[in-house]
């Protein structure tokens, strides 16, 4: 066996992915606080890195159609109405049972556990790990816990809530329990099968559902809820004074970087040795500074684009979003497919009908009778929109939803509405029809 070697020249193309071009890739995610939170570390690190406000203002164009705004306001945002939140209302009442300050400690991870329905939205096994006490010391809290008003509140599922509330209203009786007991049989309507597991006559169960009809099942949600959004949108969409529609960035969150020249210039001239640290200091703040503004044009740019397709949207809502697809916005905006999508991913825009992410505008095309096909979104909404304005005791079949939507031109397959209804969470219309029996809107 012999062995040779030889040497081969030859020539390879390849994309070196730096590290500033990973960077300014993760930059174009980022939602406005994000990246603010990240200039604000990129300052604590380097000298020469300056966080500052920054305005952005363009006109969509093609006059797709209310007056302008000022920054997002987040106070003003917030209605004044009285009502306490669920949380503050808690609170004082955790505040005047008179607990030592392990005590307190402990409530205080159930209140932060606690959902806006008012029910607990962890395991109470976790809860005691997260508090550092044992399970029985837990379930001590609990029960101190349930006794706050409204009745029903920090229960664990739906059986508890409204047994606690029962129990305060002193109606809790052995066939009430019995009855919250077998609550899967009552969803599905089974009336007779409830009775029978409960020994009792059908009629017997009447009275008892009557009283269950007028308990809460969320006694969290008659509280005000702040109605302020998770997060602050990273564009605003308006309509200016000539009846066109604009957008803008977020001036409230907008981040932009400045460098600080000077004191580069101080310290280069005093640095001596230390010249290199100064020079490549300066050279990661003023690429820095790029990155932000390229991300912040970026965003505009294809909001801009998004927006300018959605006159529809813009002046009517949801059920009149128009197809659209990435490659579209891209070619557009003259970005790159992986661009947009990344772009989309994050930002959030305010528009005349909600704060919504931008990824949300993406829906397919449906098949029309007419030029402008519909959209998988638009439709999506007028489903939602049918089913809540339906008869209660004559819930629309999915049938008869994609007849109504091929009368409006939209033609849409029974399977593929019932597709879409089960996104949006809306049960059958058999079920429908069960929870009106019970809930008495039949």
């Amino acid at each position: 066996m012999n062995f040779s070697h030889s040497q081969v020249l030859g020539h390879r193309q390849s994309l070196v992915v730096s590290q500033q071009l990973r960077q300014a890739i993760v930059l174009l995610q980022m939602s406005n606080p994000e990246l603010q939170h990240f200039i604000d570390k990129q300052a604590e690190e380097n000298p020469f890195v300056e966080f500052a406000p920054q305005r952005a203002l363009r006109p969509v164009p093609q006059g797709v159609a209310g007056g302008p705004r000022e920054d997002w306001d987040r106070v003003g945002a917030i209605a004044d109405t009285g009502s306490l939140s669920l949380y503050t209302h808690v609170a004082r009442q955790i505040g005047a049972l008179g607990l030592t300050e392990a005590q307190i400690t402990l409530a205080s991870v159930f209140v932060d556990a606690l959902e806006p329905s008012g029910w607990l939205g962890q395991p109470l096994d976790q809860i005691a790990a997260q508090g550092g006490v044992d399970l029985p010391e837990a379930q001590a809290m609990l029960t101190i816990l349930q006794g706050l008003e409204p009745a029903g509140l920090f229960a664990r599922n739906l059986a508890e809530c409204l047994r606690l509330q029962a129990a305060d209203q002193g109606i809790l009786t052995p066939l009430f329990a019995s009855v919250l007991n077998n609550l899967p049989r009552l969803a599905s309507a089974d009336l007779a099968g409830l009775a029978r597991v409960c020994g009792v006559a059908l009629a017997d169960l009447h009275p008892v559902l009557r009283l269950l009809r007028g308990l809460d099942p969320k006694p969290g949600a008659r509280f005000e809820q702040s109605p302020e959004p998770i997060r602050a949108p990273d564009l605003i969409v308006t309509r200016a004074a000539t009846g066109d529609w604009q957008i803008e960035l977020n001036r409230s969150t907008l981040p932009r970087v400045t460098i600080r020249e000077a004191k580069a210039d101080r310290l280069s001239q005093a640095a001596g040795a230390s010249k290199g640290y100064v020079s490549e200091r300066l050279s990661v703040a003023r690429w820095l500074a790029r990155a932000v503004e390229h991300r912040n044009r970026t965003v505009l740019r294809v909001g801009e684009e998004i927006m300018r397709r959605q006159p529809g949207f813009l002046e009517n809502g949801p059920e009149h979003l128009a197809p659209m697809t990435l490659k579209e916005i891209a070619l557009a905006a003259d970005v790159h497919e992986s661009t947009v999508s990344r772009v989309t991913t994050g930002i959030m825009v305010q528009t005349p009908h909600g704060v919504m992410p931008l990824k949300q505008f993406f829906t397919a095309a449906l098949p029309s009778r007419d030029e402008a096909a519909g959209s998988a979104g638009a439709v999506r909404h007028r489903i939602g929109r049918l089913i809540r304005e339906e008869n209660a005791a004559r819930p629309l079949s999915d049938d008869q939803l994609a007849q109504m939507m091929a009368a409006d031109g939209i033609n849409v397959a029974r399977r593929t509405v019932a597709k879409y209804r089960e996104q949006l969470h809306i049960p059958t219309a058999s079920v429908r029809r069960r929870q009106a029996i019970l809930s008495g809107r039949h």
